[in-house]
C-alpha cells in the first residue's frame, strides 16, 4: 500500500517525494504518488496544500491511498470549519485535531472497508471522532467541530464518490468533458441572503459532518463505470474559489491546470490573485486567505 497525506504545519512529512535541484522552488507542502497498476497502467496522484495563515494550523486534511482493498484507491478530503472568533464551540480539542481524527478514520474505512458504501464509512468515521471527544465536549453545540468532506473510491470497475457541503469533486468523463459535483445548499442560501449559523446543520440549511452520523444522508453520492472516468480532482473552497471567487477560469480549465501543472501551481494562482485583493474589495469573500488543499488523480 502506498498512502500519501499532506499534513499541517509543524508535521511537514512528504512521501515518495521526487529528489529535487538544490534551486529547485520548494512548495509549502506537496506529495505525489506514481503507481504501475498491472494492466490499468500508471496512475499518477498529486496532492498540495497552503494553509491560509502560517501562524495557525492548517484545517484542511487531504489523502490518497493505492490500492484500497488490493486494487483501485481512494482519496480523502476534509475542510474544517473554523471555529467563531469567540472561540465558542462548546470543545476542548481544535479543529486541526478534528480533521486529523475524521480524516485518519476515512481513509482506514474506505480503504479497507470495500463493502461499506462511503456514506456508511462516513457514518462510521463520525461515531469513532465523537467518542474519541470525551465527556468534557458539547457535541450538541452547534459550532463544535466540524467539516466538509469529499470522498472518492475506484477499482477496475467503477468509480464511487460522496461531497458534503461546498467543498468540490471534478470528474473528468473519458471524452474530455468535466463535471463539477457539487453539494450547494450554502450557495443556494447565500443567493437568497446572508448565511447563518441558525442554518448549519438543520433543516432547510446547509450540512457539515460534525458528530451526528445522520448527517450521511445528506450528501451527494453517485456511482460511475471506471471505463467512463478519466481523472479526479478535490478541491477546498479556499482551491476552489479560482474558479468560485476570481473567476479565473472555468471547471474544465481548472483541471487542466492541475493536469498541467499540478494542485501546487493552482493554489500558487488563489494566493496570487488573493494577495492582489487583500481588502477583499474586488472579490468579496469571507476571508481574505484561506487554508487551500487539492487532490489530483488520472486512473
Amino acid at each position: 500500500m502506498i498512502v500519501g497525506v499532506v499534513p499541517s504545519p509543524g508535521n511537514r512529512h512528504l512521501i515518495n517525494r521526487p529528489a529535487r535541484r538544490k534551486d529547485a522552488r520548494q512548495p509549502p507542502w506537496k506529495s505525489r504518488l506514481v503507481r504501475q497498476l498491472g494492466h490499468t497502467g500508471p496512475m499518477r496522484i498529486e496532492l498540495a496544500g497552503l494553509p491560509g495563515d502560517p501562524a495557525r494550523p492548517n484545517e484542511d486534511f487531504v489523502s490518497a491511498v493505492l490500492p484500497a482493498s488490493g486494487r483501485g484507491g481512494v482519496l480523502v478530503l476534509l475542510d474544517g470549519v473554523t471555529p467563531p472568533p469567540s472561540g465558542d464551540d462548546g470543545c476542548a480539542h481544535s479543529v486541526a485535531w478534528f480533521t486529523a481524527r475524521l480524516g485518519g478514520a476515512l481513509v482506514e474505512l474506505c480503504a479497507a472497508r470495500r463493502e461499506m458504501s462511503l456514506r456508511a464509512c462516513l457514518a462510521e468515521a463520525i461515531v469513532r471522532t465523537a467518542a474519541a471527544h470525551g465527556d468534557g465536549c458539547d457535541l450538541a453545540h452547534r459550532r463544535t467541530p466540524q467539516a466538509t468532506v469529499v470522498l472518492a473510491r475506484w477499482d477496475g470497475t467503477r468509480v464511487e464518490h460522496l461531497v458534503l457541503s461546498d467543498s468540490v469533486l471534478l470528474v473528468e468523463a473519458a471524452d474530455g468533458a468535466v463535471t463539477a459535483v457539487l453539494d450547494d445548499r450554502i450557495a443556494r442560501l447565500a443567493a437568497r441572503g446572508p448565511v447563518t449559523d441558525a442554518q448549519r446543520n438543520a433543516e432547510g440549511g446547509f450540512f457539515t459532518a460534525a458528530a451526528d452520523p445522520a448527517v450521511v444522508s445528506r450528501a451527494v453520492t453517485g456511482v460511475l463505470p471506471r471505463a467512463e472516468v478519466r481523472a479526479l480532482a478535490a478541491l477546498s473552497d479556499g482551491a476552489s474559489r479560482w474558479v468560485e471567487v476570481f473567476r479565473a477560469g472555468d471547471w474544465a480549465q481548472c483541471l487542466g491546470l492541475l493536469a498541467k501543472s499540478g494542485p501546487s501551481a493552482l493554489i500558487d494562482r488563489v494566493r496570487a490573485a488573493e494577495l492582489a485583493d487583500p481588502q477583499c474589495a474586488a472579490f468579496r469573500r469571507g476571508k481574505a486567505h484561506d487554508d487551500a488543499s487539492a487532490v489530483y488523480v488520472e486512473l
